[in-house]
């Protein structure tokens, strides 16, 4: 039981990751930027959101979005960071697969502990990697625009990112980590080998009779 509940932990946790993942992936308010000094900014209350697809103006009076289409042109820290978004949110399916048949109350044809536990460490590695990719993306997005462009605060986005990259990570712990052995074919194991000593050592016994003719030949 104990077992199961540690699993369930990691996966549900995992998933929560993957979710806030794709959030992060989707949407585009990573950094807030300002093309001017802080003061100016301020004053005239406009700033500059970046993301993985988009770039936009905020204002109380505009809202304006340009989208990053020109792929050739853009920064190599963009791109970069939408291969491993992407990448960490295509992860996600398997790994969460993985973890679920990997579940004692799963039953599969030729299923045994053996494979099982294989299923579940395949699946902590696959979330493991998807942690990994958020991490180096939600990083290194940030430090690069902030050496590009004047970088004021974090967007939402960003904090999505390292949310679900946490929680991918600290699942991937918990079913790598704390996965144990289930004891229940080996405790079925040693009854049936203790009703078979039983057996065993009841069948030698003979009748008094036999033993003392035995002792006559």
């Amino acid at each position: 039981m104990a077992h199961l509940c540690r699993q369930a932990s990691g996966g549900a946790a995992s998933c929560a990751g993957w979710v806030g993942i794709i959030v992060a992936t989707a949407t585009n308010d990573w950094v807030r930027t300002c093309d001017y000094s802080v003061t100016t900014c301020v004053r005239m209350d406009e700033l500059g959101s970046r993301g993985l697809w988009a770039e936009c103006v905020i204002s109380p009076a505009l809202y304006h979005c340009v989208a990053l289409s020109q792929v050739l042109s853009l920064p190599a820290y963009i791109q970069t960071s939408r291969a491993l978004m992407i990448c960490s949110c295509l992860l996600g399916l398997p790994s969460l697969l993985l973890v679920l048949m990997s579940m004692p109350f799963v039953r599969l044809q030729n299923d045994n502990a053996a494979i099982k536990q294989r299923r579940a460490w395949v699946g902590g590695v696959l979330f493991l990697l998807m942690a990994v990719c958020g991490v180096v993306s939600t990083v290194w997005f940030p430090i690069a625009a902030h050496r590009e462009q004047h970088l004021m605060a974090f967007g939402f986005s960003l904090y999505a990112g390292w949310v679900g990259s946490g929680l991918c990570l600290l699942g991937a712990a918990v079913i790598l980590f704390c996965r144990g052995i289930d004891p229940g074919p080996q405790s079925r194991g040693n009854s049936f080998y203790y009703y078979s000593r039983q057996g065993g050592t009841a069948t030698p016994l003979d009748p008094p009779a036999n033993h003392a003719k035995s002792e006559r030949v």
